[in-house]
């Protein structure tokens, strides 16, 4: 019995990577009546039938999962997040940012159409960016669209991690996968009409070397759905608030109503962005407004 990774899934055959060797396998039989199904992305058991065939006999446990792409123990993602065209939306931006938090992914914040802006905005968005990066992200805002030196700071922050690229329509994800894997020659544009049109079962779904890193070539994942969780657990996806939490005045503080809160003092004194306040306010009020589901 062997161990390796899935790399690729195509019409119910997985490519299984194991000490630098493919190995076409298909899932054994009584995975369907467990209700399981092999991701890319997957460590699992494999057992050699024919040469390079074989059968997938164990699904080892996952760190995380996504729906769309349907992949598994993703490291990081980078947010593709456009600063015009379509408009920039921190609430977007944020909720990508907690829906990534709650699966232990690491973010990356990619800021695209940079080039597109005029001096003003330009300024306006550099510290958008800043303010991103003291909360402790990685950004990267890049001067000229895909220059160099973004791409080479990108590629560096892929490496020995497994990557997938998210970000709203017309941000520019395939373009940004283009340049990262130019052997990928992904159509742009085309992408995301394919996966609205029920097209998921043919659709490949396939992870790429790149820089000693791995990248999922779906610029898909659009479940920023961040209501699975209790609304008293949301302030735990903000990390700036973690650390202000601890001056707070009341232990389980979710700053809203209570006094002596450390998060409002700050968002007052400018050392947390009001946008994050606001929008971590209007993602509570839904969690907590939500219909329970029976």
């Amino acid at each position: 019995m062997d161990t390796g990774k899935i790399y690729q899934s195509l019409s119910g055959f997985y490519d299984v990577v194991s000490n630098g060797k493919t190995f076409r396998t298909r899932a054994r039989g009584n995975f369907r009546k467990k209700n399981i199904t092999p991701l890319v992305g997957d460590l699992v058991e494999f057992q050699i039938e024919d040469g390079d065939k074989g059968y997938i006999l164990k699904v080892l446990p996952r760190r995380n999962s996504l729906v769309r792409p349907p992949i598994a123990n993703i490291d990081q993602a980078i947010v593709v997040t456009a600063t015009t065209q379509p408009e920039f939306s921190s609430n977007l931006l944020d909720r990508q940012l907690v829906a990534l938090e709650v699966n232990k992914i690491k973010p990356l914040i990619y800021f695209s159409k940079t080039d597109l802006l005029n001096q003003d905005m330009e300024k306006h968005f550099e510290e958008v960016a800043k303010g991103y990066q003291r909360i402790g992200y990685d950004v990267i805002f890049p001067k000229q669209a895909f220059d160099q030196e973004s791409l080479d700071h990108l590629r560096q922050l892929f490496s020995n991690k497994e990557n997938v690229i998210m970000g709203q329509t017309g941000a520019g994800k395939s373009t940004l996968l283009n340049h990262l894997a130019p052997e990928l020659n992904l159509k742009t544009g085309e992408i995301s009409t394919a996966l609205n049109r029920g097209k998921h079962t043919t659709r490949k779904v396939a992870l790429l070397s790149v820089n000693d890193g791995l990248i999922a070539d779906t610029p898909g994942f659009s479940s920023y759905d961040t209501f699975t969780i209790d609304f008293r657990d949301l302030t735990k996806y903000f990390p700036e608030f973690m650390r202000a939490s601890v001056k707070c005045r009341f232990r389980g503080c979710v700053h809203v109503n209570e006094p002596g809160c450390e998060v409002k003092k700050q968002v007052a004194d400018k050392q947390i962005m009001s946008s994050r306040y606001q929008n971590y306010l209007q993602m509570y009020t839904e969690i907590k407004n939500r219909k329970p589901k029976y």
